[in-house]
């Protein structure tokens, strides 16, 4: 009987984070142009993937879980469209499995001084793009470590001087860009 018990909670959760999961929807990605090496893409992709599967997994996929493990698969793939990570764990939230926790590599703290580093050179740039990347990593080093002062710092300085991040441009493609994407 507790087995059964155990199978239809199983099935329940599944079922709950199917219908509350709903993939990032990234297009094409960050342009060639973006300040970034592919091979460096590639890694933040491959770190951002295995926070954001761990997030959800430690969260047992409550919505705030979802909700930042969905920016962090959502900028893994603007990064990288076809990170094996990123898109191998998406796939599975979409069918309510929650995905096997990886070792991302770095700890949390010493990849939001990372982010920061790199955020702060690409918002130094005079791309746009390179820009709004560098925002992006800047805050999520803000909410991967908040005893970072200096990301902590620099994230409210640019929400004070901008307002909050609009993280939609990383998990959803703009309705502009979806009608160009169609044929």
């Amino acid at each position: 009987m507790l087995l059964f018990s155990a199978c239809c909670g199983l099935l329940q959760s599944a079922e709950v984070l199917k219908e509350k999961w709903i993939s990032p929807q990234v297009g094409t990605g960050f342009s060639r142009e973006l300040g970034m090496l592919d091979s460096e893409r590639e890694e933040y992709a491959n770190h951002l993937a295995a926070l954001g599967a761990n997030l959800i997994v430690r969260g047992k996929g409550s919505a705030d879980a979802i909700t930042q493990g969905r920016r962090m698969l959502g900028l893994a793939l603007q990064l990288s469209p076809r990170n094996k990570a990123a898109l191998v764990t998406c796939f599975q939230l979409s069918r309510g499995l929650l995905p096997e926790p990886g070792d991302p590599g770095l700890s949390n703290a010493a990849f939001a001084r990372l982010l920061q580093a790199r955020g702060k050179l690409l918002g130094e740039s005079e791309r746009d793009e390179d820009r709004v990347v560098g925002r992006y990593f800047i805050s999520l080093a803000a909410e991967l470590d908040p005893k970072n002062h200096d990301a902590v710092y620099a994230s409210e300085i640019m929400r004070l001087d901008l307002g909050e991040v609009d993280w939609r441009m990383v998990t959803d493609v703009p309705e502009r860009a979806a009608k160009t994407a169609s044929p």
